[in-house]
């Protein structure tokens, strides 16, 4: 059985494509890959159809990142198919839960950072769009930070469903 996770923010240009292709990589690097699907929405639809940010894609190339993106709008419906719903700041978090059909779903919503133990009281993923390089970079940071906690915590999860 496949477990599916999805990251969530703004317009899915800048960050959840970036945790996106980072938490691919760490899925394929543990041996994961053929149980553990990976993607990623935007709370809106803005960019819907476009590719992830130039500055997110250079920023991913030039740390040795490779994966394409389109930009798609997260729909309630996908509660039902997802096993986690990974939100980067803490208003992606409530928005998502507002969008959630049942308090059960609802519960599939976590922030990214709640997965990095030196993230402290700070659990938001500030959006880099508005800024330059160093805070995509900034972004990077945060993620590859917030994933070693967050396979753990999916592979506990898969070894869960295949017992």
């Amino acid at each position: 059985m496949t477990y599916r996770v999805c990251f969530v923010c703004t317009g899915n240009i800048c960050r959840s494509p970036m945790a996106e292709i980072v938490f691919r990589a760490r899925v394929a690097e543990a041996g994961l890959d053929g149980l553990v699907e990976v993607d990623s929405a935007g709370t809106g639809g803005w960019h819907e159809g476009d590719g992830a940010d130039p500055r997110t894609v250079a920023v991913l190339e030039e740390n040795g990142y490779a994966g394409g993106h389109t930009a798609r709008q997260f729909q309630p419906s996908w509660f039902s198919r997802l096993d986690l719903v990974v939100a980067l700041d803490s208003g992606h978090l409530r928005a998502l839960r507002r969008l959630a059909p049942t308090e059960q779903d609802a519960q599939k919503v976590r922030l990214l950072r709640s997965y990095d133990p030196a993230a402290g009281d700070d659990l938001d993923v500030p959006d880099p769009y508005y800024g330059g390089a160093e805070g995509f970079e900034e972004c990077l940071e945060m993620v590859e930070a917030a994933s070693a906690g967050l396979l753990a915590a999916v592979r506990e999860d898969v070894e869960g469903q295949a017992a």
